[in-house]
């Protein structure tokens, strides 16, 4: 039985247990003879099947959302102060993802959480905002200069070594 996985049918017609004599043998031999001859002919072998969603141990599915911690930077021309950070208000508004947003006349730093399957989607997430969103918010028309990416481990890996933003950083928008 040691190379039978949660939710497989066990060999019909065994009756060996989990610590009997034979069920780890390491020629791999069952309880009964060669594989199928527990079987009667034409008998077929019972399916089974496992539910959406589950894992066997060690094993992560590539279509899970993960989290991926997102830092966008723009710049461009010189635009007033609270122009700037009324776009970047009106841009958390409409997207309560955002944590932090920070700016000058000419530049801005967005900090936020993605949920996607993997880097790429993150990333074409976040590659997407600032154009998609410059009309109704009315952000300055600046081109991103700056993405980075990174899972949730890497992210708090870097805080406990002391680098990137401490967890303290007010939450919001805010000048440099």
């Amino acid at each position: 039985m040691s190379g039978v996985r949660p939710g497989t049918a066990a060999p019909r017609g065994g009756t060996a247990s989990r610590g009997g004599a034979g069920a780890r043998g390491a020629t791999g031999a069952r309880p009964g003879g060669a594989r199928g001859a527990n079987r009667a002919p034409g008998e077929e072998r019972a399916l089974t099947s496992v539910a959406a969603g589950d894992r066997f141990r060690g094993e992560e599915p590539e279509h899970t959302p993960r989290l991926w911690h997102v830092t966008l930077s723009v710049s461009g021309a010189r635009a007033p102060l609270t122009e700037v950070r009324r776009a970047l208000e009106q841009l958390a508004h409409d997207h309560p993802f955002l944590l932090t947003s920070r700016y000058a006349d000419d530049h801005a730093e967005i900090r936020y959480w993605e949920e996607a399957r993997d880097l790429h989607d993150a990333a074409a997430v976040a590659l997407r905002l600032w154009g998609e969103h410059r009309q109704t918010a009315g952000l300055p028309p600046w081109e991103i200069v700056g993405l980075e990416v990174i899972d949730r481990a890497t992210y708090h890996q870097r805080i406990a070594a002391g680098y990137g933003p401490a967890p303290a950083t007010p939450v919001g928008v805010h000048p440099f």
